[in-house]
Protein backbone atom coordinates (compact mmCIF):
# COMPACT_ATOMS: atom_id res chain seq x y z
CA UNK A 1 0.00 0.00 0.00
CA UNK A 2 2.63 2.40 1.08
CA UNK A 3 4.60 1.24 -2.61
CA UNK A 4 1.69 2.90 -4.35
CA UNK A 5 1.30 5.45 -2.44
CA UNK A 6 4.76 6.06 -3.10
CA UNK A 7 4.60 5.45 -6.85
CA UNK A 8 1.38 7.77 -7.30
CA UNK A 9 3.56 10.50 -5.52
CA UNK A 10 6.41 10.47 -7.53
CA UNK A 11 4.34 10.70 -10.60
CA UNK A 12 2.11 13.49 -9.22
CA UNK A 13 5.21 15.33 -9.25
CA UNK A 14 6.44 14.54 -12.39
CA UNK A 15 3.65 15.94 -13.78
CA UNK A 16 3.89 19.08 -11.39
CA UNK A 17 7.37 19.42 -12.55
CA UNK A 18 6.45 19.13 -16.25
CA UNK A 19 3.20 20.90 -16.23
CA UNK A 20 5.50 24.20 -14.62
CA UNK A 21 7.96 24.17 -17.23
CA UNK A 22 5.59 23.98 -20.08
CA UNK A 23 3.91 27.12 -18.47
CA UNK A 24 7.54 28.75 -18.24
CA UNK A 25 8.24 27.97 -21.43
CA UNK A 26 5.19 29.37 -23.06
CA UNK A 27 5.39 32.48 -20.77
CA UNK A 28 9.00 33.02 -22.48
CA UNK A 29 6.99 32.39 -25.90
CA UNK A 30 4.17 35.11 -25.10
CA UNK A 31 6.02 38.56 -25.69
CA UNK A 32 4.14 41.74 -25.07
CA UNK A 33 4.44 44.78 -27.57
CA UNK A 34 4.75 47.94 -26.31
CA UNK A 35 2.90 51.08 -28.08
CA UNK A 36 4.95 52.23 -31.08
CA UNK A 37 6.01 55.93 -29.37
CA UNK A 38 8.68 56.28 -32.27
CA UNK A 39 5.97 56.21 -34.92
CA UNK A 40 4.54 59.28 -32.89
CA UNK A 41 7.75 61.19 -33.05
CA UNK A 42 8.10 60.12 -36.33
CA UNK A 43 4.90 62.07 -37.29
CA UNK A 44 5.49 64.98 -35.28
CA UNK A 45 8.59 65.68 -37.35
CA UNK A 46 7.45 64.54 -40.70
CA UNK A 47 4.66 66.48 -42.01
CA UNK A 48 4.26 64.10 -45.14
CA UNK A 49 2.64 61.11 -43.21
CA UNK A 50 -0.77 61.64 -42.80
CA UNK A 51 -2.72 62.11 -38.96
CA UNK A 52 -6.06 61.77 -37.41
CA UNK A 53 -4.83 64.20 -34.89
CA UNK A 54 -5.77 67.61 -34.86
CA UNK A 55 -3.53 68.53 -32.47
CA UNK A 56 -0.89 67.60 -33.89
CA UNK A 57 -1.36 68.60 -37.15
CA UNK A 58 -1.90 72.58 -35.91
CA UNK A 59 1.69 71.64 -34.15
CA UNK A 60 3.32 70.61 -38.23
CA UNK A 61 1.41 73.74 -39.71
CA UNK A 62 3.03 76.19 -37.48
CA UNK A 63 6.61 74.09 -37.23
CA UNK A 64 6.67 73.30 -41.13
CA UNK A 65 3.82 75.38 -42.89
CA UNK A 66 2.76 72.04 -44.34
CA UNK A 67 1.21 69.18 -43.27
CA UNK A 68 -0.94 66.17 -44.18
CA UNK A 69 -4.71 65.52 -42.25
CA UNK A 70 -6.87 62.52 -43.25
CA UNK A 71 -4.82 62.49 -46.38
CA UNK A 72 -4.96 65.58 -47.90
CA UNK A 73 -1.97 68.19 -47.53
CA UNK A 74 -2.66 71.15 -45.95
CA UNK A 75 -0.32 74.42 -46.80
CA UNK A 76 0.00 77.96 -44.55
CA UNK A 77 0.19 80.94 -47.38
CA UNK A 78 2.43 83.58 -46.75
CA UNK A 79 -0.72 85.73 -45.33
CA UNK A 80 -0.69 83.04 -42.87
CA UNK A 81 -3.74 81.68 -44.44
CA UNK A 82 -3.96 77.60 -43.94
CA UNK A 83 -5.03 76.10 -47.87
CA UNK A 84 -5.26 72.94 -49.80
CA UNK A 85 -4.37 71.93 -53.27
CA UNK A 86 -7.67 70.70 -55.22
CA UNK A 87 -7.50 68.15 -58.17
CA UNK A 88 -7.23 71.34 -60.63
CA UNK A 89 -4.44 72.58 -58.87
CA UNK A 90 -6.30 75.80 -57.08
CA UNK A 91 -6.08 76.88 -53.40
CA UNK A 92 -8.62 76.35 -51.96
CA UNK A 93 -8.60 78.30 -48.28
CA UNK A 94 -10.09 77.14 -45.01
Amino acid sequence: MTNILLILFLVLLILLFFYSKRNIILAQKTTIIPTYAPFLKEQEFNPDISTDNWDLHKHRLDKFKRSQYKGLTFFVSTENRIYFLSEEGDKVYC
